[in-house]
């Protein structure tokens, strides 16, 4: 048999996708886990949103269309930009495409050269490594540490800048943080672009999902729009994760390359999705304002459940829905700890280091889809806590000797 390309060789899969693999394995043992790995809504879109999808399907919308999108979408898109986020753009800076990550690779394919370097937060999503290697580029961290609140450091980002250095990927609110980019980091951020002539890729998928205050977008700041490429989707903040549905805001050149990539690779995503999208958009239920407040709840209950067990320690996010949990005080390894979490008390979580070197110390929990089950899950949890609290013990007694 010939061998497969080598980039391939590259790249990476993700941490949550392999502990759910694990999961389901023992669940077809009869064993009862509950699943707190996958960042899946377990909400679904409203029914108004089924609805025009279905309408558009019976009316024949099953067709070609414009690779760069449907007008009605792209033009939707910028109006509830406008509306919800203050961000200025018209039709023309909009591109639709099947699933936020095929626009998140398709944007990486636009600005990112072999050769290159790509600063990217660490603790993050593992695809913007794992693109950056399949590029050829070089990633590049910047920390995103417990002690400055998760917030990036500019000053950190500003040393790491090279001559090679092309791209700055941001994503806030963050995964698996839940950080949400300050002001003041934002602006430094933004300088640091304009001064070096680099590129911002913002995934910006969680913005709508945010307990308190307004969302502030990098490409709002001065001079940042015909430099910034902005990501975002239907699936977390209108549920619609199977519907494959997202889009790009950016620079009316980088929207044509776009473009030309969708030509020659899967052509237009189908135009009843889409159709169902701008009902979402719309979003006359109120369904996002009901989903998120639901997520507030489960957010102030379960990160207080979180730091009642031992060795435990979380900051409630600011926006998107994971607990990024310090576990430190276990005296356990996270890989060590979700093993025993998972085969023993039947939760599933991701261990940090699968976002980044700088998780080594940290879990993360998702509270986006088992409501019912999270207090279960924080009772089992405690309920194993002595398989470390010993180690923990020891580990304190030996500092004191």
């Amino acid at each position: 048999m010939p061998r497969l390309a080598s980039h391939l060789g590259r790249l990476t899969s993700e941490g949550a996708l392999e502990v759910f693999a694990r999961a389901r394995a023992l669940e077809r043992q009869g064993r009862s886990i509950i699943h707190l790995e996958l960042g899946e809504p377990e909400f679904h879109p409203a029914p108004d949103v089924v609805e025009a999808a279905r309408k558009a399907l019976s009316d024949g919308r099953d067709r070609y269309g414009p690779s760069e999108g449907i007008p009605p979408l792209r033009e939707a898109v910028a109006e509830y930009l406008a509306r919800i986020r203050h961000l200025q753009y018209d039709a023309k800076n909009i591109f639709i495409a099947p699933g936020c990550k095929t626009v998140l690779m398709m944007c990486m394919l636009c600005v990112i050269e072999p050769g290159c370097e790509v600063l990217y937060p660490d603790p993050g999503f593992p695809m913007y490594t794992s693109a950056t290697h399949g590029l050829g580029a070089q990633p590049v961290p910047f920390r995103l540490l417990e002690e400055n609140k998760f917030q990036p450091d500019p000053n950190e980002i500003a040393a790491k800048i090279t001559p090679r250095t092309r791209v700055i990927l941001l994503n806030s609110p963050g995964n698996p943080t839940g950080t949400v980019y300050d002001r003041r980091a934002l602006a430094a951020i933004a300088d640091l672009a304009r001064r070096h002539d680099l590129w911002v890729v913002s995934d910006e998928i969680y913005a709508r999902i945010i307990y308190g205050g307004e969302y502030e977008s990098i490409a709002a700041l001065p001079g940042m729009a015909e430099r910034t490429l902005v990501v975002d989707g239907f699936s977390k903040s209108f549920a619609m994760t199977g519907w494959r549905l997202g889009y790009a805001v950016a620079p009316p050149e980088v929207v044509s390359a776009l473009t030309l990539l969708a030509i020659n690779s899967y052509s237009c995503a189908p135009e009843f999705i889409q159709r169902g999208g701008i009902e979402a958009l719309r979003d006359s239920a109120g369904a996002v304002a009901k989903m998120i407040a639901e997520y507030t709840r489960r957010r102030a209950s379960f990160t207080s459940a979180l730091n009642r067990i031992p060795g435990f320690r979380c900051r409630p996010p600011e926006g998107a829905f994971y607990a990024w949990v310090n576990i430190a005080g276990t005296g356990l390894s996270a890989d060590e700890l979700c093993r025993v979490l998972l085969e023993e008390a039947g939760v599933a979580a991701i261990p940090g280091e699968a976002f980044g070197a700088a998780g080594k110390d940290f879990i993360r929990f998702s509270f986006a889809g088992a409501a019912a089950l999270l207090d279960e899950a924080a009772c089992r949890m405690e309920s194993v806590a002595s398989r470390w609290i010993a180690t923990a013990t020891a580990a304190t007694s030996r500092e004191k000797q």
